[in-house]
C-alpha cells in the first residue's frame, strides 16, 4: 500500500509539472489564435453554405471549403500556418484540462466525473487537432477532399470482415455527437466555456443566443452526416456516406431546401461569432 500510495503520489505531481507548460501564457496565447481560426472558419462554412443553397457556387460547404478560400487569397500559405499551428496549439491546450481531472479516475467518489470530463476534453482537442492538421496540409500545398476520402475509408472498411459494424458503430458515435451538440445549444451548457467573470455582462445575452442557434446548426448538420453514415452501412451503398458538405447538400435537396440550407448557414456562421467571443474570453474548463 505505501508503495503504491507514493507511485500514485509521483504520477500527481508528474502531470502537474507537465499540466504547467499547458497553463503557460504563451501557449495560451497562441491558442486563442487557434480559437479565432476555429471560429472563421465557421463563418466561412456558413458563407459557404449560402452558396451552397442558391447555386452561387460549387465549393466544398465544409472545412476544407473554408481553407481552400484561405488558401488561395493574398498570403493564403503562411496564414495556414499559423493557422494550424493556432489549432494545434488550442489542442495541446484543450487537451491540457485532461491533466487536472486525470488523478480523479483513481477517486471512487469522482471517478463517474472525471471521465467524463476527459472523454469531453479528449474529443475537443482531437477535433482541433484534425482541423490544425488539414490546415498544415493544405499550407504544404497537399490536397485533401473531406468526403471522397470518407467515402474511400468506408469503402475499405465495409470490404473487411464485420466492416458494417464497424461502420454503423461509427455513424452511431457521429449522430450521438450531433445529438449532444443540440442538446448542448438547448441547455445553454456552452457558456462554460466562456471566461464569465470576463465577459462584459452586457455582451452575455447576445452570446448566448449565438451560441444556442449555432450548437442547433451544428447538431442537425453533424447528425444527418451520422444519418447518411449508417444508411452506407447497412445498404453497402458508399455513395451515401458523406462529410459535412455532403450532409448540407441534402438539406438543400429537399423541399424548401433552399430556405432550410440558408437557416443552417446562419447558425454556422452565429457559432462562428460564438468562437470568437470564446477566444476573447476563453475558458477552457467544463467543470465551470
Amino acid at each position: 500500500m505505501p508503495s503504491s500510495r507514493s507511485l500514485l503520489d509521483r504520477v500527481r505531481s508528474a502531470l502537474g509539472r507537465v499540466r504547467e507548460v499547458t497553463d503557460h501564457p504563451v501557449l495560451t496565447q497562441v491558442a486563442r489564435v487557434g480559437l479565432v481560426a476555429y471560429g472563421a472558419m465557421h463563418l466561412l462554412i456558413g458563407y459557404l453554405s449560402i452558396r451552397l443553397a442558391w447555386g452561387l457556387g460549387s465549393a466544398d460547404a465544409d472545412q476544407t471549403g473554408a481553407l481552400r478560400i484561405v488558401a488561395q487569397s493574398p498570403g493564403g500559405s503562411p496564414l495556414l500556418w499559423l493557422i494550424g499551428l493556432g489549432l494545434l496549439s488550442l489542442a495541446l491546450w484543450q487537451a491540457g484540462e485532461v491533466l487536472r481531472w486525470f488523478p480523479g479516475l483513481f477517486s471512487r467518489a469522482h471517478r463517474t466525473r472525471a471521465v467524463l470530463v476527459c472523454v469531453k476534453c479528449l474529443a475537443k482537442a482531437l477535433v482541433y487537432a484534425a482541423l490544425g492538421a488539414t490546415a498544415l496540409l493544405f499550407a504544404s500545398g497537399a490536397g485533401y477532399e473531406a468526403d471522397e476520402r470518407l467515402r474511400e475509408v468506408t469503402d475499405d472498411t465495409l470490404g473487411i470482415p464485420w466492416g458494417g459494424v464497424l461502420v454503423g458503430a461509427v455513424a452511431v458515435g457521429v449522430l450521438a455527437v450531433g445529438l449532444y451538440s443540440v442538446a448542448r445549444g438547448c441547455t445553454g451548457g456552452f457558456m462554460k466555456d466562456i471566461d464569465l467573470p470576463a465577459a462584459p455582462d452586457r455582451w452575455e445575452p447576445l452570446i448566448e443566443v449565438l451560441g444556442r442557434v449555432g450548437y442547433a446548426a451544428k447538431g442537425i448538420a453533424f447528425g444527418l452526416v451520422g444519418v447518411l453514415l449508417w444508411r452506407a452501412a447497412t445498404s453497402s451503398d458508399v455513395s451515401t456516406a458523406t462529410g459535412l458538405h455532403g450532409a448540407l447538400t441534402a438539406i438543400g435537396d429537399v423541399s424548401a431546401g433552399p430556405w432550410l440550407l440558408t437557416a443552417v448557414a446562419v447558425g454556422f456562421a452565429a457559432f462562428g461569432v460564438y468562437a470568437l467571443a470564446r477566444a476573447r474570453y476563453p475558458d477552457r474548463d467544463p467543470s465551470s
